[in-house]
């Protein structure tokens, strides 16, 4: 069905389920005059490698209504009004900061992730551990470290700090994954073996003394405390991430920017390049992360042996 004039509305069919998507040909990137339509297009494309990282864990998204140029607001809650096959999970404690009951929604499927495309929801942030089958929440099943640079240092410093990272995980035996955030920095991601044996706390620390380490041996570029004076010009490991009630973007999700930066899973050879100085390593649009998903497939789940 094509959509209205009045309101630019279209009735859509979505792995069985009936959707009202709505303003298509509303700019939500105003320096690209990326549009609603494209964005819910990214998400659909992107969608089978997506799913996976979202699967059973609890969602929090920040909108944007209006468009990137306007304001924003993050949204823990199922939004009002959201249809009943939505799974939902609710959590006190573990998955929020304050202690307050909130229910989360669950994406399960592409119908899932169009519905809240839909109401612009263009970044996606999850926990590093999953929910059970009865919503009870578990161990994480992974260990992620943001590396934000304190300008000037930029995408070549994280790069450099990146190697020395991933030496770290590989002593203790884990395989790890860069992605480059689409705002600032680089995440680094391992996938913790055993199911999950560790508790949040456990891997938040363990995360801390990779930072402290490297910030001994290379004091000069890496920071580990969160003073936010002793940034300028290093890059500060943040450990504080794998904290139970924190999230972080997800792997191939959009970012709320000017333009539809993603956070864009990367080789480890680039990575190297960008660190070498041989390459320049930036942040990658919507466009052309879906054409390296084309051509290379699951990166991020390729790395991590998903």
């Amino acid at each position: 069905m094509a959509p209205s004039k009045e309101s630019d509305e279209v009735r859509v069919d979505v792995d069985g389920r009936t959707l009202t998507i709505s303003n298509l040909h509303k700019v939500l990137y105003p320096d690209t005059g990326t549009t609603k339509g494209e964005v819910l297009n990214y998400y659909a494309r992107v969608a089978p490698v997506l799913l996976p990282l979202l699967a059973d864990r609890a969602l929090t998204r920040i909108r944007w209504p209006n468009g990137t140029a306007q304001s924003q607001f993050f949204e823990k809650n199922l939004p009002a009004g959201a249809p009943g096959w939505l799974r939902s999970v609710t959590l006190t404690g573990t998955g929020s900061r304050t202690g307050e009951a909130v229910t989360y929604p669950v994406v399960e499927d592409l119908a899932d992730l169009t519905y809240l495309a839909n109401l612009a929801s263009l970044e996606l942030h999850v926990h590093q551990w999953k929910v059970g089958p009865d919503g009870t929440p578990l161990n994480p099943d992974r260990l992620v470290i943001d590396l934000d640079p304190g300008a000037p240092a930029g995408l070549h410093e994280c790069a450099r700090v990146a190697l020395w990272v991933r030496e770290r995980l590989e002593d203790l035996g884990l395989a790890s994954a860069p992605v480059t955030s689409g705002s600032k920095g680089l995440h680094l991601y391992a996938a913790l073996p055993g199911g999950g044996r560790q508790t949040a706390e456990e891997v938040r620390a363990q995360a801390q003394e990779i930072g402290q380490a490297l910030a001994s041996e290379h004091g000069d570029l890496v920071v580990w405390k969160m003073t936010k004076a002793l940034r300028p010009g290093k890059v500060f490991l943040d450990w504080s991430q794998n904290t139970a009630a924190k999230t972080t973007i997800t792997p191939y999700s959009l970012r709320g920017r000017a333009a539809p930066f993603v956070a864009a899973p990367r080789t480890w050879a680039e990575i190297e390049d960008g660190a070498s100085g041989g390459g320049r390593l930036t942040h990658l649009g919507m466009d052309e992360v879906l054409a390296r998903v084309d051509a290379e497939g699951d990166v991020f789940g390729d790395l991590l042996g998903g």
